[in-house]
């Protein structure tokens, strides 16, 4: 795997773009620690209720990554690793190809923690390598047909802040997912 960044509590004095570039990595490492070492049968465990797995989470993170980075920032036309389009549902909401707007949350069978990782790390460097020296007031150049809101179109600075806060929350989930896994604890 690619070295990741320093804790973002090693950066006190950075400015804005380090700053922000910073908790991103440091919100990745968590993320990517919580994932790492277990089978692929702990990977797929569950709590109460929850469909949630650290398989589904791992695979979820690739997808947010493409999506904001490739597909909004880079305006590059790709498909989607395991969802279906929400930009063409049928009637019902659902992709007309019988794709699973979720497909990210619902491995099958044969899906294993190694390949969404690897995934994953794709999408990671292809950001890295997109955003490196980029000002953070640079706008995304891609206005979606799903935008909610028509020419809506957010900075780098939003993008970053928005991963931040996505990985925080799902760092918390992967927490509990973890502990149910193997007991480990921490981050």
């Amino acid at each position: 795997m690619t070295e990741l960044a320093p804790d973002p509590e090693l950066l006190p004095d950075a400015d804005e773009a380090a700053t922000l570039h910073s908790f991103l990595e440091y919100y990745r490492s968590v993320f990517i620690r919580k994932a790492e070492g277990l089978s692929d049968e702990q990977v797929r465990l569950t709590v109460g209720n929850s469909e949630l797995t650290l398989l589904g989470l791992v695979r979820h993170m690739a997808e947010v990554e493409r999506g904001w980075f490739r597909r909004r920032f880079m305006d590059i036309d790709c498909p989607f690793l395991y969802c279906g389009d929400p930009a063409a549902p049928g009637a019902d909401g659902a992709d007309p190809d019988g794709a699973d707007p979720d497909g990210d949350f619902h491995p099958g069978p044969g899906d294993t923690m190694a390949e969404a990782m690897r995934a994953l790390q794709v999408e990671i460097d292809f950001a890295r390598a997109a955003t490196a020296g980029v000002p953070m007031h640079t706008l995304a150049l891609a206005d979606p047909a799903w935008n909610r809101i028509p020419g809506w179109r957010p900075s780098l600075r939003w993008i970053l802040v928005h991963l931040i806060e996505e990985y925080a929350r799902h760092c918390g989930h992967a927490d509990l997912l973890r502990e149910v896994a193997d007991g480990a604890t921490g981050d």
